[in-house]
């Protein structure tokens, strides 16, 4: 009996669970009575995150603690899911980092440590879990990229060209796994207003983290669209920017 995709999110883990886009997915997801498995680095923001979803109606609500841009820590993760949550069908992806360009322009460690969180790590510890999903033949993958990884601007080309790099890796990942009937779901927010923004020019007009949670919920019951731009505007602002010729484009002011 075919079985509605709709029907399948019950069980989620969710990678960086006090990022500013994550804690309103959470919310929305608790009021849906999904399980939730939370896994970020302060275990004292953990507990109350925990404690919160369970009010608003998360049937259960796990934590791990961890830094997920540690490589060495990713395997524990990966072994207490498995162990206290076994049957997740959904993994969400939601932390990074953004340093000031500049900061990083004249700071190799610097550089090096936002293509480590933002790229290298995500794509790591997605690699464990699309082996686990893959040998069961189900559930489904997604990760928060960014716009920003569509084209490399002068502004933020190092924070974007590790989001593109992991736009480009789920990519490939979601060709590896359809054959194995795991979907792999890319997310492209626009710029959101979130901590990580704070302070950024115009950052009073960037969108509602709300707003984005929801289409990512949507997205997340749906298991579509592969590649999810939120909000929806975002696709067709990026479509024309990547028409741009490159002689053009290198002298915009942005």
């Amino acid at each position: 009996m075919k079985v509605d995709n709709a029907t399948r999110m019950k069980k989620v883990i969710v990678l960086g669970a006090t990022s500013g886009i994550a804690l309103e997915v959470q919310q929305q997801l608790a009021q849906r009575d999904c399980e939730l498995l939370l896994v970020a680095r302060s275990p004292q923001r953990l507990a109350v995150l925990q404690s919160d979803l369970l009010v608003r109606g998360a049937s259960q609500v796990l934590t791990y603690s961890a830094d997920l841009s540690s490589i060495a820590q990713q395997a524990g993760v990966l072994d207490f899911a498995c162990r206290v949550f076994p049957d997740f069908d959904t993994v969400l992806l939601a932390y990074g980092s953004m340093h000031d360009q500049k900061e990083s322009e004249g700071s190799v460690p610097a550089l090096l440590e936002e293509l480590q969180v933002d790229f290298v790590s995500a794509a790591a510890i997605l690699t464990l879990f699309a082996s686990v999903l893959e040998r069961r033949g189900t559930g489904c993958i997604s990760a928060i990229t960014s716009v920003a990884g569509d084209r490399g601007r002068r502004s933020n080309y190092v924070y974007g060209s590790a989001k593109g790099g992991l736009s480009l890796f789920l990519q490939g990942l979601r060709s590896r796994l359809h054959p194995a009937g795991v979907r792999v779901i890319t997310i492209k927010p626009g710029p959101v207003q979130t901590p990580m923004t704070d302070g950024l020019p115009h950052a009073a007009h960037f969108a509602n983290p709300r707003l984005v949670a929801r289409d990512i919920v949507r997205s997340l019951e749906h298991r579509s669209p592969d590649v999810l731009y939120t909000p929806r505007i975002w696709r067709y602002v990026m479509a024309g920017i990547e028409l741009i010729p490159e002689t053009v484009f290198k002298r915009l002011p942005f």
